[in-house]
This record gives C-alpha cells, sequence and structure tokens, in this order.
C-alpha cells in the first residue's frame, strides 16, 4: 500500500485517486472547492462517469479514499503527489496553466519530506521543468523532490475501464529512479510502460490526441465529399477499417468532436507550433473542419424548412453532451446548433439523459423535456447531436406521428436512410 496525495477533484483527478485506491493504495484527493469536498464527503460526485460512483463507495467504506481541502492534511505522509487539475483553453489557444502553479506553489509550502510530483494534467511541453523550477524556488528550506509526466488518456464515458485497462502507461523524468517509482504504481494494470525524458512524455499526449482528432475532421471531410458525390461515408469507412494501417476507430462521420481534452489540445499544439516559429497548417485545418460540421447541420436544417428564417418554427434537439454517458457539456456540438438556430428565431426544446441537468447554466430559457418523444412532439424538425443507446432504439413510427413536419437530421448517422423515409420523414445524415 503506498500513500498518494491527488490534488484535483476534477474528471481525471477524482477518476485517477478512486481508480488508485481501489488498486489497494491509500489516497487523499485535495480540492481547493469546500463545497466540492463536502459534496464528496456526502457521496455526492461532482461528474457524471458510468461506475465511478460505485467505486468510490467501496473505497471510502474501506478507508483507502479520503476527501479534504487541506493541504497540510492531503501531504500528510504522501509518497507521490499527483498534479490533476484543469488547464483549460486560454485567449490565443495556449492551455492556462494558473491552477498547476498554484497547485505547485501549495505544494511547495506545504510538503515537509521527500514526494515525487507527477503531472497528470494536459500540460504544455516543457510544463515539467516549470514546474520543478517553480517548486524549488517557493520551498522554505530545501526538501528533496521529483517531477515526472504522467499524462492521462482517460475517455470519458468509460475512464474507469480505460484507467484499468490502459493500452500503454507514459512516463517522463529526468530521474529515472522517480519514473521507476511511478512505474511500480501501475504494475498491477499490467500494461506496456513507456519511460522517456519529461518533454517527449508531454508531448506523447498531444501528439496523441492530435490524431485521433485528425482522424475524426478526415473522415467528416471524406463525408462531405460523400454527399456531394452520392457515396455512403458509413460504408466508406467500414471498408478503410478493414485496412490494418488505417484502422476502425474514429472513423464515425457526424458532428465531429467536443468535450474538454481535443478542442483544447489540438489547438494548444498549434500554439506551440507557433511560438517556436513553426506552421501548423494540419492542426489549425482539423480544427477549421471540425467547426463547420456544426454549420452543415444548421444549413440541413434551414434547407429543409425553406430557408434561414425559422420564425414559428418548432426544433426539437436530441442530445446535449458531448458524446454519450457523459454529463459533459463543454464545446459540445449541440450548443452551438441550439445557439445557431435560435438566432434564427427558431424554438428550441431539448433532452438529455443526463446532460439536461447542467445545460440550465448554459442555455437558462431552453424547453427542457423529459424524453425523446416529448421533443418530437409538435416540432418542425429534430436533429439527433448525441447518440444515446436509447435514442438508437427509439419508435419512429410514434415519432413520426407526432410531429408536425417530419424532418429528421441525423447528425450521428444512426438511423436506417431507407426506413426511416419509408416512414415518412424527410432525413438528412452527415455524407450519406
Amino acid at each position: 500500500m503506498r500513500n498518494i496525495c491527488v490534488v484535483g477533484a476534477g474528471y481525471v483527478g477524482l477518476v485517477t485517486g478512486t481508480c488508485f485506491s481501489d488498486l489497494g493504495n491509500r489516497v487523499t484527493v485535495l480540492d481547493v472547492s469546500e463545497p466540492r469536498i463536502k459534496g464528496l464527503r456526502e457521496g455526492v460526485l461532482p461528474i457524471y462517469e458510468p461506475g465511478l460512483e460505485e467505486v468510490v463507495k467501496r473505497n471510502v467504506a474501506a478507508d483507502r479514499l479520503r476527501f479534504t481541502a487541506s493541504y497540510p492534511e492531503a501531504l500528510n505522509g504522501a509518497e507521490f503527489v499527483f498534479i490533476a487539475v484543469g488547464t483549460p483553453e486560454g485567449v490565443d489557444g495556449e492551455a492556462d496553466l494558473q491552477y498547476v502553479r498554484s497547485a505547485a506553489e501549495s505544494v511547495a509550502d506545504h510538503m515537509d519530506h521527500p514526494v515525487v510530483i507527477v503531472n497528470k494534467s494536459t500540460v504544455p511541453v516543457g510544463t515539467g521543468d516549470w514546474v520543478a523550477d517553480i517548486v524549488k524556488a517557493r520551498q522554505a528550506k530545501p526538501i528533496a523532490f521529483s517531477v515526472v509526466s504522467c499524462p492521462e488518456f482517460l475517455r470519458e464515458g468509460s475512464a474507469i475501464q480505460d484507467f484499468l485497462n490502459p493500452a500503454r502507461i507514459v512516463l517522463g523524468s529526468l530521474d529515472k529512479d522517480a519514473a521507476h517509482k511511478v512505474a511500480d504504481l501501475h504494475l498491477p494494470l499490467r500494461a506496456p510502460i513507456v519511460v522517456t525524458d519529461l518533454r517527449t512524455a508531454e508531448m506523447i499526449k498531444y501528439a496523441s490526441n492530435a490524431f485521433l482528432a485528425t482522424k475524426i475532421s478526415f473522415i467528416n471531410e471524406i463525408a462531405n465529399i460523400c454527399e456531394a458525390l452520392g457515396a455512403d461515408v458509413k460504408e466508406v469507412a467500414a471498408g478503410m477499417g478493414y485496412d490494418t494501417r488505417i484502422g476502425r476507430a474514429f472513423l464515425d462521420a457526424g458532428l465531429g468532436y467536443g468535450g474538454s481534452c481535443f478542442p483544447k489540445d489540438v489547438k494548444a499544439l498549434a500554439h506551440m507550433a507557433r511560438t517556436k516559429a513553426r506552421h501548423p497548417q494540419l492542426l489549425e485545418t482539423v480544427t477549421q473542419i471540425n467547426q463547420y460540421q456544426r454549420q452543415a447541420v444548421v444549413a440541413k436544417v434551414c434547407e429543409t424548412l425553406g430557408g434561414e428564417d425559422l420564425k414559428g418554427r418548432v426544433i426539437g434537439v436530441w442530445g446535449l453532451a458531448f458524446k454519450p454517458n457523459t454529463d459533459d457539456l463543454r464545446d459540445a456540438p449541440a450548443i452551438e446548433i441550439i445557439q445557431e438556430l435560435a438566432k434564427r428565431g427558431a424554438a428550441l426544446r431539448a433532452c438529455d439523459p443526463v446532460a439536461a441537468r447542467g445545460v440550465a447554466r448554459i442555455l437558462p430559457k431552453l424547453d427542457l423535456r423529459a424524453d425523446a418523444y416529448q421533443v418530437a412532439d409538435g416540432a418542425d424538425a429534430v436533429v439527433l447531436c448525441t447518440e444515446w443507446n436509447e435514442y438508437k432504439q427509439l419508435d419512429l413510427a410514434r415519432v413520426r406521428q407526432g410531429m408536425r413536419t417530419p424532418v429528421l437530421i441525423d447528425g450521428r448517422n444512426v438511423y436506417d436512410p431507407a426506413r426511416v423515409r419509408e416512414l415518412g420523414f424527410v432525413y438528412r445524415a452527415m455524407g450519406r
């Protein structure tokens, strides 16, 4: 059993801390937000992630997982300090490191014994060195420490599975002994471990996310061409995916990527390139294509309903979260689509199995309904934005019967075009 402190009770920190405790370690998760810590102590999680609540409760009951807002309490006896705070997008696309700086300074202020500081947050290349400089300069008296980069590769909606069954563990440090100590923490996962220097480890994270985002934008570009030429992008993607050099993953055409990782990481990597006088044309185009997909859906709605003026039109939206199995609304395509349709005068209504509660803070005037059928009743068009399983199994005949105008815009290519059209819908999809 190792003693671990995790700074940050957000998505990455909470999942990381909980899973390490489930591996038998003693973990203290620290967050400067008193209300968040109070909620966690009462069993109220700040995020929705399938299976997480059960694992948190199990390890709290076993006294392996605790929550605090006190640095002295969290650092007491800690051998490892994982920094897992947010790195939001800055004004020019750069990563905002204010929370990383604050965490590093607070660790330096309160550490009273040697520790291994592990950067878990997604941070620009060179941040590991920067954190080391901050801690060294901030210490009241010299205490030994090492910095290790251990980037996270968790997918929202399957984060616990991803943590416990990783494709690889990436570790970077100038101190090989410290890197091997962190490697030992991960040995129970029986995953390949890549040990490299700090900057290379940080770059692996950005390069990985940028590549996956590129695959998504590539297939969306192909979808737009397929639509113009009369081909079916789903069949194209299937045919491509059999080639092992290409692979099937991330070749689903639709509304593009969203969430807290891909959008900001692609922009941050492009920003880093520009600061070094490099020209990230591909990365910039990936972002532009992703943005275009949202406008393309708005255009499809306007085309099918007869023009840009949507006054008097009722449009329903199925799904608000940026992907299924999460309540994360950050950079969710649905939010921008709703805002654009509202600018054209449409009356909007929507539903989502778990994200509806959070959307009220972003779109306070949005008419939220209990389910997909209530959203469709009396609507002139419905737009599928998030491919929740429950939307895949809808009684579309019932949906059609309740709509005022049977227009269905399938932003995720979920439905069979022939069947939907047989039911009497005007059906538009992405690249089909």
